[in-house]
Formats: C-alpha cells, sequence, structure tokens
C-alpha cells in the first residue's frame, strides 16, 4: 500500500467533508462560521484547497504533489504545536489525534515524493 495516496485520499476527504458539511467540519474543529460568509469561507477554505491537492496528488505521478501534500500536512503540524506555546488551547484528544494524523500523513507524502523521485531518476 503506498502510503503517500493514503495520505492524498485523506486530505482529499477532509477537504470533500469541509465542502459537504461546512458547520459539522468547522464545530469539529472549534471554529465560528456564524454566517453564510463563514460557511461559504469554510467551503473554500478548508474544503475546496484540501480537496483540490489531495485530489490532485492522487492522480498525479509527479513526486512534487506527493512533496506538497506532505508539506501541507507537516505545516499543520508544526502550527498546531507552536499554539501550545501561543494560544494555550485546551489538551483535548481530538486536539492530539489531528496532531498524530497531521504528522503521519505528512510524513507518508514526503517518504512516497522521495521514493517516486528516486524511481524516476533510476529509469
Amino acid at each position: 500500500m503506498n502510503l503517500g495516496r493514503l495520505s492524498s485520499a485523506a486530505l482529499m476527504l477532509s477537504g470533500v467533508a469541509a465542502v459537504v458539511n461546512p458547520q459539522g467540519v468547522a464545530e469539529a474543529l472549534h471554529l465560528t462560521a456564524g454566517d453564510m460568509r463563514g460557511i461559504a469561507e469554510t467551503r473554500a477554505g478548508l474544503g475546496g484547497t484540501f480537496a483540490a491537492l489531495g485530489g490532485w496528488a492522487l492522480v498525479s505521478r509527479d513526486p512534487a504533489a506527493d512533496a506538497a501534500v506532505g508539506m501541507t500536512w507537516l505545516g499543520a503540524a508544526a502550527v498546531r504545536v507552536a499554539t501550545r506555546q501561543i494560544d494555550r488551547p485546551p489538551e483535548t484528544a481530538s486536539y492530539w489525534a489531528y496532531l498524530g494524523l497531521e504528522v503521519a500523513c505528512g510524513t507518508a507524502s514526503l517518504a512516497s515524493a522521495i521514493a517516486r523521485r528516486r524511481g524516476a531518476k533510476q529509469a
């Protein structure tokens, strides 16, 4: 099983979830989408962006696609860790689960990008 593809699918599906159910995603992430503009921004920002990036990486054979997905996940993880000092969010199970998912998916996508790049050089 290619873990990079799994990571891309997870990113894409998180985006699709935000497009289809922006209120549910906003609630799960403790965001406020109190009006129709907030809902539209959740759909576009979290939904469209992640769905497009994850979907592109799923169909692309370019290692850069896996690298982009990996850096997206790891960027989120890095900022999540920084928020421990900056914002001091409550230590909930979902907060730590999201961090674990971000690190695992980011690492898997970067490893896939490296493997694809090596395979392309050997061909």
